[in-house]
């Protein structure tokens, strides 16, 4: 990995980005409608939007990032620019920081936005800091852009990444404790539950929202994220089959 071809990467992407305003709308955006949406549902029901209102600061982020990363990183092997560039100095790890490094200042804006939202708009009741739950939010964003670079190894067209949404999201969504609480789960889905990354994203969120240290469960999403940027630099291919 060589930083200034990191940098240079995520420079390029950032670049890219600013010229399309529907997906920088969408992803800062985005969560926070969808969380403005659940507030509405549950308006005549706000303790369950506080016990619900949280988690949903990881999963809305986690999702759209995926989705986002995903189909560009697909993007960019079917239209061969991933081949001209590997014809450069770069490595599969460069690549794939490179892209982790622009969402992520993507991912600080998105979480600013939609905890600003959460907590002094919609009245989300929390008892940590919001500094706090932003820092959380900010990961969790981080782990679906994670996510979804390593799953684009496995698809073949645009299509085909869009698909692996459900597949790989929709689960976690089901099990991460968000509709059911994780210890009320069946034991063997209760252990499926541990060993899925969203889990420990949402744990993270509503620890902040108990006022209690959620450092054990973001090094965990830190652990996900870090293993996923790696089995995607093993499993990158430099153009579509």
């Amino acid at each position: 990995m060589t930083p200034r071809v990191t940098l240079a990467i995520a420079t390029r992407v950032l670049a890219q980005l600013r010229r399309d305003h529907r997906t920088v709308a969408m992803l800062v955006v985005l969560p926070a409608l969808l969380v403005t949406l659940m507030w509405w549902m549950f308006q005549d029901s706000p303790t369950t939007f506080d016990r619900v209102g949280g988690p949903l600061l990881a999963v809305f982020p986690a999702i759209i990032m995926f989705i986002v990363t995903s189909v560009a990183t697909l993007r960019e092997r079917s239209t061969g620019t991933l081949a001209r560039l590997f014809t450069l100095p770069m490595g599969k790890l460069d690549f794939l920081l490179g892209y982790a490094l622009a969402f992520a200042a993507i991912a600080v804006v998105q979480a600013a936005f939609v905890v600003s939202i959460a907590l002094y708009a919609l009245d989300l009741d929390i008892q940590g800091p919001a500094w706090q739950l932003a820092a959380v939010a900010v990961l969790d964003g981080i782990l679906g852009t994670a996510l979804g670079l390593f799953a684009s190894a496995f698809a073949a067209t645009e299509f085909q990444a869009v698909q692996l949404m459900p597949a790989v999201m929709i689960p976690q969504l089901l099990l991460c404790g968000l509709l059911v609480p994780r210890d009320h789960l069946p034991t063997l889905l209760h252990t499926l539950s541990d060993a899925l990354p969203l889990s420990y994203a949402v744990d993270a969120v509503q620890k902040v929202a108990q006022g209690n240290n959620p450092l054990p469960q973001t090094l965990l999403v830190l652990t996900f994220t870090t293993t996923a940027l790696t089995l995607g630099a093993t499993t990158l291919e430099r153009r579509t089959p």
